[in-house]
């Protein structure tokens, strides 16, 4: 195995650029909808084809669909296609896997000390639509040229706590947080927690699959 050569960390006008455009900060989200029902090709499409992307690169596959832009057009674009998978009826799921800070595949193309980037939100949106959700958030604070001193549960703790403001918080399960409540305030929970911790660590990635219409909740 040939070693990795040490990057080294960007200048501060460098730096600025970086945290600035969100699209080479690495801002974006992976999505993939599951839908129970024979319909499901109509269905996904439907929703996908539904939902604004103003501002955001789109670029959907065979597995997943790749959304990339700023915090505040992903917590809209992320809160409308949950309320619209929901609105279907149907019993489906929707798994994210939310990544800032650290562009690239098995070696990040974004050295550390680039970031972190702080972004202030806006409201969630609700929906009027419920649902439930299993949530995991990872806070890869490990560079301490970016002068952070690695402390991942405190975030972790600092994201549920934000999840019981919100009033979505209903208890913590093997590896995940349990959320339920309208679909809008999940979304704003999970995409909310992740920026805010995103404003002292760099590269920091959320885990979350949403159930929607689930028959077995319905049961009670």
């Amino acid at each position: 195995m040939i070693p990795t050569p040490p990057t080294t960390p960007p200048g501060p006008a460098e730096a600025a650029d970086l945290v600035a455009d969100p699209l080479r900060f690495g801002v974006g989200a992976r999505v993939t909808v599951a839908v129970m029902s024979d319909r499901y090709a109509e269905t996904i499409l439907g929703v996908l084809g539904s939902v604004a992307t103003d501002g955001l690169v789109v670029q959907t596959g065979d597995v997943s669909t790749y959304v990339g832009g700023d915090e505040a057009d992903l917590l809209r674009y992320l809160t409308d296609l949950v309320d619209a998978v929901a609105a279907t009826g149907e019993h489906a799921a929707v798994t994210l896997h939310l990544s800032r800070g650290c562009p690239g595949e098995v070696r990040c193309a974004l050295p550390g000390g680039a970031g972190p980037r702080a972004v202030a939100l806006p409201p969630g949106r609700r929906t009027g639509r419920s649902g439930a959700a299993e949530w995991a958030l990872y806070p890869l604070a490990d560079d301490v040229r970016a002068g952070v001193e690695p402390d991942h549960m405190r975030d972790i703790e600092a994201a549920i706590a934000l999840a019981r403001d919100n009033g979505t918080f209903r208890g913590s399960e093997h590896f995940v947080t349990r959320l339920e409540g309208d679909v809008g305030s999940l979304v704003e929970t999970v995409v909310g927690a992740w920026a805010r911790v995103g404003r002292s660590v760099q590269h920091v990635t959320s885990h979350v699959t949403f159930s929607l219409n689930s028959p077995t909740r319905s049961r009670g």
